[in-house]
Parts: C-alpha cells; structure tokens; sequence
C-alpha cells in the first residue's frame, strides 16, 4: 500500500510542477502577445496618424500609363 501512497504523491508533485512550467509559458506568451500587438499600434499610428486623411486630395493624372483612373498615392 505504501507504494501507491508514493506513486500518487509522485504524481501528484510531477502534475504540479507541470502545471506551474504551463503558467509561467501562458503568461510570457501573453506579455510577448501584448508588446507585438504595442508594436503594431505605433506602426499603424505612424502610417496613418488620427484624424488625418488616408491619402492627399488631389487630381488624377493626365497623361501617362499609372494614375489616370486611380489616384495611386503611395
């Protein structure tokens, strides 16, 4: 009887440091998750600040082979 009392306690200690290992990965993928999405918001700030146009008001071109049908701001 006394090895099982001593299998379950091993297993019970091996399921907990398991547990602690998956905690501790959770939470660092959650940190990297957040400072990428950080990233992505300065990126996206950059590109296009608030309240500013996505491309210049302007005329299509008129002549040439790019931007007589679409202004092709880039």
């Amino acid at each position: 009887m006394d090895a099982s009392i001593n299998a379950t306690v091993g297993m019970a200690t091996a399921l907990q440091q398991f547990n602690s290992s998956q905690q501790a990965q959770a939470e660092l993928f959650k940190e990297n998750l957040d400072t990428q999405a950080s990233q992505v918001n300065q990126l996206m700030e950059s590109v296009n600040p608030p309240g500013q146009a996505v491309a210049p008001e302007g005329q299509l071109a008129t002549s040439g082979t790019t931007g007589t049908q679409i202004n092709t701001y880039a």
